[in-house]
């Protein structure tokens, strides 16, 4: 933290295997502050429902309040939607695999799925 109104964020993005710090002012988007500094990372929605941006919470904190593209039980597990994500203490994030949190998240409801023409994923 360089001052009492920005938090040190640092993003290990997994993906092109770099890691990137900086320091976002207090209640301010992670992924625009970024974005607005030439970084560009994962995202679709813009608007916490998708899986896109999820990220694992290594260490801090982050207000994800506005989101509701992931469960209460995977936020208690570390999870995050870097999309919807307020800086509000620094912290250390680290970006996952879209079909991974996605499959955490849904895949117990998806495999149930059947009807008479089988399931329709299965295409």
């Amino acid at each position: 933290m360089t001052n009492n109104n920005s938090h040190k964020i640092t993003i290990n993005f997994k993906q092109a295997k770099r890691q990137i710090s900086m320091n976002v002012p207090e209640g301010a988007s992670i992924l625009q502050h970024f974005e607005n500094n030439g970084e560009q990372l994962p995202f679709s929605c813009r608007n916490g429902c998708c899986t896109t941006c999820a990220v694992k919470i290594i260490s801090g904190t982050i207000d994800q309040s506005q989101g509701i593209g992931l469960s209460i039980q995977m936020q208690s597990r570390g999870y995050g939607l870097l999309c919807i994500a307020l800086a509000n203490g620094p912290a250390e994030l680290e970006t996952q695999d879209e079909d991974e949190v996605y499959e955490l998240q849904f895949g117990k409801y998806l495999g149930s799925i059947k009807n008479k023409a089988g399931n329709p994923f299965d295409i």
